[in-house]
C-alpha cells in the first residue's frame, strides 16, 4: 500500500503523488516541453547549477522518470507547472521535445502550496525563500500560523520563526542566501531593533568568523544585557567533609578550593578576640600581644 505523503493539506494530497505512487484512474501523457509554463507561485527563486547539470545528463540518457504533475493553464492551452520543475528545466536542457505528466486541476492556492510542500519534503528551499511562501499564504490567502502548519508537516512556532526572517536587514538577508552565515546567525541577528544594527554587527560576524552562539552573545552586548554570571561549581563531598573536619578542629567557617597544581585553604575569622583563638589553636604566638 503507498505510503501517504504526511502534512499535505485537506485534497492537495489529491494533486500530487506520493513518490511514485499514483492515484486511481491516473493516467500519463507526453506533453509538449514548450505548452508548459513555470508555476507563477514557485517559491523557489535560486536553483544549484551543479544539480541542475548532473539531472540534465541522467535525463539526457535515461529521460524523464517520474512525470510531471501540472494543471490546465486557465489562461490558454497550454499547462502550468504544480511539481517538477528542475526535471522540466533539465528536460529542456537535454533537447526533449516532450515529458510525461500527470494533469490535475488546481486552484492558485493550490499552486503555491504544492510547490512550497514538494520543496519542503525534498529540502530544496533555502530559509527567506519558505519564509516568502508562508508569507503569501497568511497574507494573500488568509491562512493562520497554524492552518500554514498544517499543510507544511511543521510545527506553528517552526512556521511563526521562519516568517520573522522576512524582518531582516537587506544585508543580512544577501548574506543568508548566500551562504555566508547560517539561519542560526541570522535569527540571532533578529535581535537586534533596527537594520542599522544588523547590518554592523553582521560585518562583526563576517570579519572575526564568530560562531552563532558567539553571535548570540553579541548581540546581548549591543543591547546593553550583562553577562549571566558562571554559577560556582558545588565542592566535591570529600572536599566539603574536610572542610568540616577543619572547621570543627578550629571552630570557625573553613573553605578550600583544590586544584590539580595545588590549592588555597582560607580560614575565616570575625573578631580580635577570634583571631588570637585562632593562632593559639595553631600554635602561633602574636608578637604584637
Amino acid at each position: 500500500m503507498p505510503r501517504k505523503r504526511s502534512g499535505l493539506g485537506k485534497g492537495l494530497d489529491a494533486l500530487i503523488p506520493g513518490g511514485e505512487s499514483r492515484l486511481p484512474g491516473d493516467s500519463v501523457a507526453y506533453v509538449p516541453v514548450k505548452a508548459i509554463r513555470p508555476n507563477p507561485r514557485q517559491p523557489r527563486t535560486r536553483m544549484d547549477p551543479d544539480a541542475l547539470a548532473e539531472l540534465t545528463a541522467s535525463i539526457r540518457e535515461h529521460g524523464v522518470i517520474q512525470p510531471l504533475v501540472l494543471a490546465h493553464d486557465p489562461e490558454g492551452d497550454g499547462y502550468i507547472l504544480i511539481a517538477g520543475e528542475r526535471r522540466w528545466q533539465a528536460a529542456q536542457l537535454a533537447g526533449l521535445a516532450r515529458v510525461p505528466a500527470i494533469v490535475r486541476e488546481a486552484s492558485e492556492q493550490q499552486l503555491l502550496e504544492l510547490a512550497l510542500i514538494e520543496n519542503i519534503q525534498r529540502a530544496d528551499l533555502n530559509p527567506l525563500e519558505t519564509a516568502e511562501a508562508y508569507r503569501q499564504l497568511h497574507e494573500e490567502f488568509g491562512l493562520s500560523h497554524e492552518e500554514i502548519a498544517q499543510r507544511v508537516g511543521k510545527s506553528r512556532v517552526a512556521v511563526s520563526n521562519t516568517l520573522r526572517l522576512l524582518k531582516l536587514a537587506p544585508e543580512v538577508r544577501e548574506a543568508l542566501l548566500e551562504g555566508r552565515i547560517s539561519e542560526g546567525h541570522a535569527r540571532a541577528l533578529l535581535g537586534l531593533p533596527t537594520h542599522q544594527a544588523q547590518a554592523a554587527a553582521l560585518q562583526t560576524v563576517e570579519n572575526l568568523g564568530l560562531t552563532v552562539r558567539q553571535t548570540e552573545a553579541l548581540v546581548r552586548r549591543l543591547n546593553g544585557e550583562r553577562p549571566e554570571p558562571k554559577p560556582k561549581a558545588e565542592p566535591s563531598p570529600e572536599l566539603r567533609a574536610l572542610e568540616e573536619r577543619l572547621e570543627s578542629a578550629l571552630g570557625t567557617k573553613v573553605r578550600l578550593s583544590h586544584s590539580r597544581k595545588g590549592g588555597a585553604l582560607t580560614i575565616y575569622y570575625y573578631s580580635d578576640e577570634e583571631l588570637e583563638a585562632l593562632l593559639k589553636r595553631l600554635g602561633v604566638e602574636n608578637e604584637e600581644a
